[in-house]
């Protein structure tokens, strides 16, 4: 059977060649009549470090930050979205609705990914990549060579624009 991709996870770090990938998410959302569901993994920050704001600042006013920087996240997203709705769906504005949620969590980028993308029961995985070269990768491997490697659905890894 022909695979359809209804539901992508688009992961974004926002950075510019994150929005290349995302016109391959557009276009195959298109194609196949699906939706886009973004998502930006911030990084946990270390246990202690957390403790030690906590006690300073107290424990409500951490969380309060917290999900003020989430929404600060959700906001820059949903601004680039508008902008990139604006310069490149003229001729198909519809397109933007394609977009039905910006997920921002805290985790390791590779295991909030893939677990999103189980809970949604993704079809496809859109993410850019970095092309750090071999020895970033012979060292410190590569948030999506790693989803390419653990994912149970396919992962379409879209190379850096030079």
């Amino acid at each position: 059977m022909i695979p359809r991709y209804r539901t992508i996870v688009y992961a974004t770090d926002l950075s510019d060649n994150a929005a290349h990938a995302f016109r391959h998410a557009v276009s195959l959302a298109r194609s196949h009549d699906g939706v886009i569901h973004v998502l930006h993994v911030m990084p946990e920050v270390e246990s202690a470090v957390m403790n030690y704001v906590s006690t300073v600042i107290g424990p409500d006013q951490l969380a309060d930050m917290e999900l003020g920087h989430k929404d600060e996240v959700r906001r820059l997203i949903q601004q680039r979205l508008k902008q990139f709705a604006e310069d490149e769906l003229k001729d198909h504005p519809e397109d933007l609705g394609r977009v039905t949620e910006i997920h921002v969590r805290h985790g390791r980028a590779v295991g909030t990914i893939l677990t999103l993308a189980r809970e949604l029961d993704a079809d496809l995985i859109v993410m850019g990549t970095h092309g750090k070269g071999r020895l970033h990768y012979t060292f410190l491997g590569s948030v999506a060579e790693k989803v390419l490697h653990r994912a149970k659905c396919p992962v379409l890894a879209v190379p850096l624009l030079t």
